[in-house]
């Protein structure tokens, strides 16, 4: 049973409005933006246990938020599920992102790109949210790209450093191969479904045809298999550098590195 509703995009929303906040109000207002960051993703923590709560059993929650694109016979609605998968990610992404916008707060006191580091934090949990419960492919594309960003972004925050800011080249580059790889699994669904008058995207609908993609199924599973694996080659310490990731990680604070930099090296 799928119930609809209007208010799971709020959770997509209120680290959107993070960000925003953090990049036209964050330098002037620096012992605000320690509020304002954590803050936005524990609200969305809140409504994501909230949403979890009022989730039907067996069912999924379902926000229609307008449509997005329409070109010809082919339709993307920007909308938002909640299912028992989507529920479980959104807890992890929010939850755990609280809790490393917490540890930030002291991690990177007195940079002086703090409001410049929780924009990007914002933008990530936002990026990885939009992955998480987009209802279309399309959709979920938008979000891993974001998530692609932030990760170029956040590797080469200190880039004045030029070995820096050649990481962060380094991670969008690689992870280009992921996208090529991804957007040709999307072309594969459309032109196979498109054949038979099936001109969209919803992974609702995928699934009540998935007997169409039989032929192509091991094609489009090995094209957009190789996103992943970019996504992971771009860190550093998997893509060929003896170097750890060179994200934020001020040793004159502190000699423990941070939480997804102990991760890009395991």
């Amino acid at each position: 049973m799928v119930t609809e509703t209007t208010w799971l995009r709020w959770i997509v929303a209120l680290p959107a409005l993070g960000v925003l906040f953090n990049v036209f109000v964050g330098r002037r207002a620096t012992g605000a933006v320690k509020l304002v960051g954590p803050g936005v993703v524990g609200a969305a923590f809140a409504l994501a246990v909230s949403a979890a709560l009022r989730r039907p059993e067996g069912g999924a929650l379902h926000d229609h938020v307008y449509t997005w694109i329409v070109a010809g016979p082919f339709r993307a609605e920007a909308g938002l599920s909640f299912d028992a998968l989507a529920m479980v990610m959104t807890l992890v992404v929010t939850g755990v992102g609280f809790v490393i916008h917490i540890y930030s707060v002291g991690y990177m006191h007195g940079d002086r790109g703090f409001a410049r580091y929780f924009a990007y934090l914002n933008l990530f949990t936002t990026a990885m949210l939009i992955l998480v419960l987009a209802d279309n492919l399309v959709l979920l594309f938008v979000g891993w790209e974001g998530v692609g960003l932030c990760s170029y972004l956040l590797i080469g925050f200190w880039y004045e450093k030029p070995e820096n800011a050649a990481a962060g080249k380094k991670a969008f580059l690689v992870n280009r191969v992921g996208d090529a790889g991804f957007l040709l699994g999307l072309f594969l669904i459309v032109a196979t479904l498109g054949g038979h008058g099936i001109w969209t995207l919803d992974v609702a609908t995928i699934q009540e045809n998935r007997a169409l993609l039989k032929d192509v199924a091991w094609l489009v599973c090995l094209s957009s298999s190789s996103a992943p694996p970019a996504s992971r080659r771009s860190s550093p310490s998997t893509s060929g550098s003896p170097t750890r990731w060179p994200g934020p990680r001020p040793s004159r604070r502190s000699s423990t590195p941070p939480p997804w930099s102990r991760r890009a090296s395991t």
